[in-house]
């Protein structure tokens, strides 16, 4: 299962990605394994030698006990010390942000793909929906010529 944050792709230019564990519970991994998890809001926030995932949310898992649980509360990234002091030089004096792109599992392991990003402006959020709707409406004549 894979989990997009959509809201990413539109509000921010992404630059650099990587790919980091992340530390969950077991009902955690089971909900996000249904597809019950939203990464809209979220951001990764870095502080001391540990990077943390902030605002993401994972629903409860169904057949779990929910007395106590926290869907917004802060995770642990799992990162190696060397990625973990490059994603700190890259958006340390930049007016840059690590923003998480997606949560996708691999084998037996839950994954979350992570991007520096740099925050679009309104001209550029702009340009954006009048490409998407040119695109929109390209494939709507193609379609509407290939049925003649």
């Amino acid at each position: 299962m894979k989990i997009t944050n959509q809201k990413a792709f539109f509000d921010y230019e992404l630059l650099d990605r990587i790919e980091a564990g992340i530390n969950l519970t077991g009902a955690e991994v089971k909900a996000v394994r249904q597809g019950k998890a939203d990464l809209s809001g979220s951001f990764v926030k870095v502080s001391g030698s540990e990077a943390y995932l902030v605002n993401a949310k994972i629903f409860p898992y169904e057949f779990a006990r929910t007395e106590g649980y926290d869907p917004n509360r802060t995770r642990k990234l799992l990162l190696h010390k060397k990625e973990l002091l490059a994603l700190r030089a890259k958006t340390e004096g930049e007016n840059l942000t690590i923003m998480p792109v997606s949560l996708y599992t691999t084998k037996t392991f839950i994954k979350a793909q992570l991007a520096i990003a740099r925050s679009k402006r309104k001209f550029d959020k702009r340009e954006a929906i009048k490409k998407r709707d040119r695109q929109r409406d390209l494939e709507a004549s193609l379609t509407d010529d290939s049925l003649l």
